[in-house]
């Protein structure tokens, strides 16, 4: 484990930062959008030149069906044998060869299995939420009138750059409870030979994938991820979104009063879009093998109406 350089914030500067890294009325009292308004045009072109070799892959776990997600599913090898085909054309009953098979498909995405992005209003803090509107906007019924993934509809498209922490450290993996802090990500700039840009994307590798599939699942509630000394780095530095191999923060986060700062902080005061659960093994081996650690990122939500976020398939192409 590395010992910050520079001491760590104090419960009372946590919770300060809802008021020193807000970006409240930054970008208008009716922004939605938050931190994605970091990804301008210029932003995105240049995240097209960092596509160098042609390469893709995907930063996603695979969703276990059954598992994750109530599954119904229909198979019929003869479309004219199934129920209401006697509604259908004469011809169709004629064509006996095609078949189908049909899915329906019930999932909870927010949590620690599926890789899904945070749109700002999944998160309230006294009773608000991003931009400082009321959580009364979240309706049970309807979901959210504010802030909700469908204000990324256009997707986010923008420069990715792996910091890979554990690398960095010589370890196959960050241990759980194990906090990543600014002194790891600038460590990880320099071996990697990348920096950080306003509009980025950032995505952390802890190792999790690995320490998934070699170790299997940690027991209890510790994990590795972001320090909230992290926050005012991010800001610092322009990031328009962050994703990690973990749910994102650090747990035990160390500080009793706020259990997951980077959420709270980065979704509620920041607008800062959050892409939790990430496989980021293949991405990792690719960026070594290319000597490339940045690379266009795709993230594109579903365009569920008024929901907190989305399950997504991040592509990071080389």
């Amino acid at each position: 484990m590395t010992v910050p350089d520079r001491p760590l914030p104090t419960p009372a500067e946590v919770l300060g930062y809802f008021a020193s890294l807000s970006n409240r009325g930054r970008w208008g009292d009716d922004d939605e959008r938050g931190t994605l308004n970091l990804v301008t045009d210029a932003v995105r072109l240049d995240a097209a030149r960092a596509v160098r070799h042609g390469r893709s892959v995907s930063c996603a776990w695979e969703v276990a069906v059954p598992g994750d997600a109530e599954r119904s599913t229909t198979s019929c090898p003869c479309a004219a044998e199934m129920p209401g085909a006697e509604n259908m054309p004469a011809s169709f009953h004629g064509d006996r060869r095609w078949g189908f098979s049909t899915e329906r498909l019930g999932l909870t995405f927010h949590g620690n299995t599926v890789t899904h992005v945070d749109s700002p209003c999944h998160l309230f803090w006294d009773g608000a939420m991003y931009n400082g509107r009321p959580h009364t906007l979240v309706d049970p019924d309807t979901g959210s009138s504010w802030a909700a993934a469908t204000a990324a509809a256009d997707g986010i498209v923008t420069r990715g750059v792996l910091l890979d922490v554990a690398r960095a450290r010589d370890v196959a993996w960050l241990e759980p409870g194990e906090g990543v802090h600014p002194a790891d990500l600038e460590e990880a700039e320099r071996r990697q030979g990348v920096r950080v840009r306003p509009g980025d994307a950032v995505l952390l590798r802890t190792g999790h994938g690995r320490a998934l599939r070699e170790a299997g699942p940690p027991g209890g509630f510790a994990q590795a991820g972001w320090h909230a000394s992290c926050l005012p780095w991010l800001r610092e530095r322009g990031v328009a979104l962050i994703g990690a191999d973990t749910p994102q923060d650090v747990q035990p986060s160390g500080y009793d009063e706020v259990l997951m700062p980077v959420h709270a902080v980065g979704l509620v005061a920041m607008g800062l879009w959050l892409l939790d659960n990430c496989d980021l093994e293949a991405c990792a081996t690719t960026a070594a093998e290319l000597g490339q650690w940045d690379f266009q990122l795709a993230v594109a939500p579903v365009r569920f109406a008024g929901t907190s976020g989305s399950p997504v398939n991040p592509i990071a192409t080389f």
